[in-house]
């Protein structure tokens, strides 16, 4: 089994159409919508390719028209996309959105993954950093799990705790990981590789500086694409 598991879209259509599509199964960790030109397009490609999704804080934003939790830092991009996001996404979009669960868990040749967007013990909005102790916790919802799948932090790591691992594949749509290369990791034989590679982010670019925003914003989310680091 050749598991390709992804998170944090963020509607940049360029970086979700160019995932090498070796793969058996398709995993989505969440936050498909928000910050970029192409959320009903990402809808549609992970609704008919996903095996499993999962909702993130953005989709729940989007789905529920409430509050992203963001950085204040990310607020103001966050805000502006998701008013564009709600005018472009049909009733069929935003109830797909409104119905994805907050986490899952699959059995897969006798391992057992617990998959959520953000922690285990706060499935949309933690921000818990890869070297952080509270990985090693034992957590109710997680119990009994092998692998831990998280994202929300776009930034990819494999760690071990014990006898668990935890793994974040990364952004695919707004890396956060020092460069503009989409990221993802991919599971097979038992083991955890994390993936890169490049996309046409000139053309995302392009789409987002024609988008209905503030100027300041559009630089911002610029900015992310370009250099994979915070404005």
């Amino acid at each position: 089994m050749r598991i390709c598991i992804i998170s944090d879209l963020h509607a940049n259509f360029e970086a979700l159409s160019a995932l090498p599509a070796d793969y058996d199964e398709l995993w989505v960790l969440g936050d498909l919508v928000n910050y970029g030109p192409d959320p009903d397009r990402t809808i549609d490609f992970v609704r008919s390719r996903a095996s499993t999704v999962i909702r993130g804080n953005h989709d729940n934003a989007v789905g529920f028209d409430a509050d992203c939790g963001c950085s204040p830092r990310f607020r103001a991009m966050a805000e502006a996309t998701k008013n564009y996001t709600l005018s472009v996404l049909s009733k069929e979009d935003k109830q797909f959105l409104r119905e994805l669960p907050t986490c899952a868990c699959r059995q897969v040749d006798g391992r057992i993954f617990f998959l959520c967007h953000a922690t285990p013990s706060d499935l949309l909005y933690e921000y818990r950093k890869p070297d952080s102790p509270l990985w090693a916790r034992e957590e109710e919802s997680s119990s009994g799990a092998d692998v831990i799948l998280a994202g929300h932090t776009h930034l990819p790591f494999v760690r071990e705790f014990g006898s668990r691992l935890v793994v974040n594949p990364g952004s695919l749509g707004q890396s956060k990981a020092g460069d503009a290369r989409a990221r993802y990791a991919l599971w097979q034989d038992d083991h955890f590789e994390l993936k890169a590679y490049e996309y046409p982010v000139e053309t995302t670019v392009g789409k987002i500086l024609a988008l209905p925003l503030p100027e300041e914003v559009k630089h911002d989310l610029v900015h992310v694409l370009h250099t994979g680091t915070t404005p």
